[in-house]
């Protein structure tokens, strides 16, 4: 019978046995998942509606929040992409006031479930309904990336819906950016293909290296330029002023 321990923290239970083989595992898991896990939310912030910062700030916060409140010694909390379309329209009609309000309501009721002990509704869920919901959210966040994967130049903003988005990147396709279009792709080959050579090194960290080194050197050397982040975007390295809802 599994013994009963009071409601705190794992990391309190963690610290008591860690040792120094334990801290260098977890150095090199940190600093993996941080190097991987800053780009990815980079890009959730702006397929969110928001501008990058955000996204790096809010990964910075809730990473730290997880890790010192979580519920296992073995859980990484990182940035997820299956929110990007609930949080990019909750932006569009509400703003960030609507977003954090939700968010806030969010965690009250994922408390309340816990108290009530009602987490054990999830095993009467069909396997399909989350294979479904997944695979959708997943096709939905990949069809509103199709512009600047292929580096798209459509003119006023692209479509809301998934059958006119798509017609209208079928009508465009002739303005496709070739380099960019290399660049993209290549890194999704990358990334699917690395599990294949290694498990150890995870794809992403390596297409995020090879791809950027190879933009560098498109554009210094070749006098091919493919846009970056500080292209588009201009990032906000101060800290943004506390704004209650």
């Amino acid at each position: 019978m599994k013994r009963f321990r009071p409601s705190k923290p794992e990391l309190v239970y963690a610290l008591k046995n860690y040792n120094k083989k334990k801290f260098t595992a977890d150095l090199m898991a940190g600093i993996i998942v941080g190097i991987v896990a800053l780009p990815l939310a980079i890009a959730f912030g702006i397929a969110s509606g928001v501008s990058p910062e955000k996204g790096i700030l809010t990964a910075i916060i809730a990473g730290f929040a997880i890790s010192a409140f979580g519920g296992s010694r073995v859980q990484i909390g990182g940035p997820t992409g299956a929110f990007i379309i609930i949080i990019y329209g909750i932006i569009q009609q509400y703003g960030l006031t609507g977003l954090a309000i939700a968010t806030v309501l969010a965690g009250l009721f994922l408390i309340l479930l816990g108290v009530l002990r009602l987490g054990t509704i999830i095993r009467y869920i069909p396997y399909p309904i989350i294979v479904g919901f997944t695979s959708g959210i997943a096709l939905t966040i990949f069809s509103t990336q199709v512009k600047d994967l292929l580096g798209l130049h459509i003119e006023g903003a692209v479509p809301a819906d998934f059958i006119e988005k798509w017609v209208c990147y079928i009508q465009n396709f002739s303005t496709i950016d070739l380099a960019t279009a290399i660049v993209g792709v290549l890194s999704v080959v990358i990334i699917a293909c690395t599990p294949f050579i290694s498990k150890k090194v995870p794809g992403s960290l390596i297409a995020i290296i090879a791809m950027t080194v190879a933009g560098i050197i498109m554009t210094n050397y070749f006098g091919i330029h493919v846009d970056t982040i500080g292209d588009r975007f201009e990032i906000n390295p101060s800290l943004p002023e506390a704004d209650v809802p």
